[in-house]
């Protein structure tokens, strides 16, 4: 069975919080002060966007597995953040804006200095930023503001950061590699310049920027390590990126920190670290409300969309939790939670590839792939290029399973016929069983045989086997089901069933090697179901073995 992507529903990275107060927070007006002053006003609105537990339970707040996390920063020394007493409970974001926007005007109304009052406008533009492509306007404007009010500012190391965060966004790998300037500029500067480049896939080049937690407000410090995170991973380097997500969830609180632990769940998945991911997943859920109508909104001043993302983010938790009891052969659990997720989408009315697929492969775990065809057909209208091919997949092998050969086809060639998609070989053995099925032994053979020799030495050896038993050609089959014996893994169903095979083809050629028939039907006796016909064969072959054994006696005549 193919394995889907992962797919978080909810923004982690660019979804900022707007609904909480900032008690004490300053807001400056023309009555504070006869000057302004830049610096201040910066960091009255870093001072918003990161309000300290007042109340943490130890050096490193409310989650002692945290406590002992370190790991390699961008350049491969220690870089060990703030701990989690100084780091965020919400980001008010909406209380940061009225800051800048009260600065703003003010600077007009004091006819501040050009560069100033272009700097107000770059933090503008940086806040812009972390919401992501849904700002992107917003923040293209602030900084052409900015260039308005002082040209110069061009030049800037936080301008051309800023400027090529956005055109990576707009472009990606085709974006311009941001200027020198903004890479070792200030720290805002270089966190920016790491944005940018990670999002034009120049993975390593983001790496290679020297900026540290330390040196950045905390609401970017989590954020800095995300993206160092998704880095790593994008280069292979799973354990690191396993360390930098448990080190931005050390850094954050609330829902992003559930997204933090989420995401290093989901690299868990990825890597088949089923029982490790449900531990990440256990304290993620600790972020969220006890129960998902405690989010849905009661009121008029209640934010929509702030409910609806931390509804999403639970989704994705349920999906995840899914998958992973999935792996472990969880299946009524992760019905119970794939519902749930599909459920929270449907509140929110924002739908996922990603839940529909685990919602279809989990049915089909449970035989019940009628009702999974709608699940993988919904997959298959909300999925992207690059996941199309998985839809596609899954509802070939359903339809197999559900012996509809014709359909199975169709859709598997369709999968087969995507540039780049990793399970080729399977789905070529899977097109070989559909072929078998309609009686087009040739054409199943040489598809089964291409197959085989991109890698798909399971099912495509299974399918050779039929093929030489519908030719009566016994050794050949035997060598293949052999084949298969040796390579799956031991209790599967493909595995049981060359066990089957390989006793029941060493009877019918007369037990020539009564030890090894002996020793196939009792593998596979082990794992098949008394009420199943082949366990009465299975005996018999057992039984005649057994016989032959004890005489001395090798082939006999049937």
């Amino acid at each position: 069975m193919p394995a889907g992507c992962l797919v978080l529903s909810y923004p982690i990275l660019s979804y900022p919080i707007l609904s909480y107060p900032v008690p004490g927070c300053p807001v400056f007006s023309s009555r504070d002060a006869p000057v302004m002053d830049i610096l201040t006003t910066w960091e009255q609105v870093c001072a918003a966007l990161a309000l300290v537990d007042p109340a943490p339970t130890g050096p490193f707040g409310t989650d002692p597995a945290l406590a002992s996390t370190t790991l390699a920063g961008a350049a491969g020394t220690p870089d060990v953040g703030t701990p989690v007493s100084g780091a965020p409970i919400y980001e008010d974001f909406e209380a940061a804006f009225a800051i800048l926007e009260a600065a703003i005007t003010e600077a007009e109304a004091q006819q501040l200095a050009a560069p100033d009052r272009a700097r107000l406008r770059l933090y503008l533009a940086s806040l812009h930023s972390l919401y992501g492509d849904a700002a992107s306007d917003e923040a293209q404007e602030t900084l052409a503001q900015a260039a308005r009010i002082w040209p110069e500012v061009r030049q800037q190391p936080l301008f051309l950061a800023l400027s090529a965060e956005l055109d990576a966004r707009l472009r990606g790998p085709e974006a311009v590699y941001p200027d020198t300037a903004a890479i070792h500029g200030e720290p805002l500067s270089r966190f920016h310049a790491v944005s940018a480049l990670a999002l034009a896939d120049r993975s390593q080049e983001a790496l290679d920027v020297h900026v540290t937690v330390q040196e950045l407000p905390a609401h970017l410090g989590w954020r800095l390590r995300s993206w160092q995170a998704d880095c790593e991973e994008a280069l292979g380097n799973a354990e690191a990126a396993l360390n930098l997500y448990a080190e931005a969830a050390r850094l954050s609180r609330g829902s992003y920190r559930a997204g933090m632990l989420q995401e290093q769940a989901a690299l868990h998945l990825q890597l088949g670290q089923a029982g490790e991911a449900v531990s990440v997943l256990e304290r993620a859920r600790a972020e969220y409300p006890a129960s998902a109508a405690e989010i849905v909104p009661t009121g008029p001043d209640d934010d929509p969309t702030d409910t609806a993302g931390q509804l999403l983010g639970l989704a994705s938790w349920h999906y995840l939790m899914s998958q992973a009891q999935l792996n472990q052969d969880a299946l009524d659990k992760a019905l119970e939670n794939i519902q749930e997720a599909d459920r929270l989408e449907a509140l929110v009315g924002d739908p996922s590839y990603g839940v529909a697929l685990v919602y279809g492969q989990v049915l089909v775990a449970q035989g019940r792939q009628q009702e999974a065809l709608r699940h993988f057909d919904a997959a298959l209208m909300l999925s992207q290029p690059e996941d199309r091919p998985y839809a596609l997949h899954e509802l070939g092998v359903a339809f197999l399973d559900l012996d509809r050969p014709l359909d199975a086809r169709e859709r598997l060639e369709s999968a087969a016929g995507t540039p780049d998609y990793p399970f080729v070989p399977e789905v070529l053995a899977d097109i070989a069983e559909a072929e078998y099925r309609l009686g087009r032994l040739q054409e199943a053979q040489g598809t089964a045989e291409l197959a085989l020799a991109q890698g798909a030495v399971v099912p495509a050896s299974l399918v050779l086997g039929s093929v030489e038993m519908d030719y009566y050609h016994l050794d050949e089959a035997l060598e293949h089901y052999l084949r298969v014996v040796r390579e799956a893994a031991p209790g599967t169903r493909d595995w049981v069933t060359a066990e089957q095979m390989a006793a029941d083809i060493m009877a019918q050629q007369g037990f020539p090697d009564p030890t090894s028939a002996y020793l196939h039907a009792q593998q596979a006796l082990e794992y098949t179901d008394p009420s199943d016909d082949w366990y009465g064969t299975l005996q018999d072959h057992l039984s005649r073995a057994e016989t032959l054994m004890g005489s001395g006696k090798g082939r006999t005549l049937n």
